[in-house]
């Protein structure tokens, strides 16, 4: 079954929103990929919190083993692969995983995430 693994906040300004969350819920972070953003380290699922994405609705992206074949699926099912959002610096592949977003058949967005090794 497959279940959530991670989660993105977009926000206007990166380091206010460190402060915001971190004191709301208790949030550790560390400078996330290309040193925008953060990654946010929850006991839980873990997060990121990306900058100039004032007003964004949260990522949420779903685990899978096959980022490539699960991208293949979103296609024959009659979803959308959308362009971007793909890091392939070696580093942050092996220490977030690999990301993609997506459209389901009906143009409602989700994400998909192949965890690190």
């Amino acid at each position: 079954m497959t279940s959530i693994s991670f989660f993105e906040l977009g926000v206007d300004d990166a380091e206010k929103a460190q402060a915001f969350y971190g004191a709301m819920f208790g949030w550790e972070f560390e400078t996330g990929p290309a040193m925008q953003g953060y990654a946010i380290k929850t006991p839980g699922v873990p997060g990121g919190l990306h900058p100039n994405d004032k007003g964004a609705w949260p990522y949420v992206f779903f685990a899978v083993d096959d980022l490539d074949a699960a991208l293949e699926r979103v296609k024959a099912l009659g979803g959308e692969v959308q362009d971007g959002f793909e890091d392939d610096n070696a580093d942050n592949v092996k220490k977030f995983g690999r990301f993609k977003f997506c459209k389901d058949d009906q143009g409602s967005p989700f994400g998909l995430h192949q965890p690190p090794a």
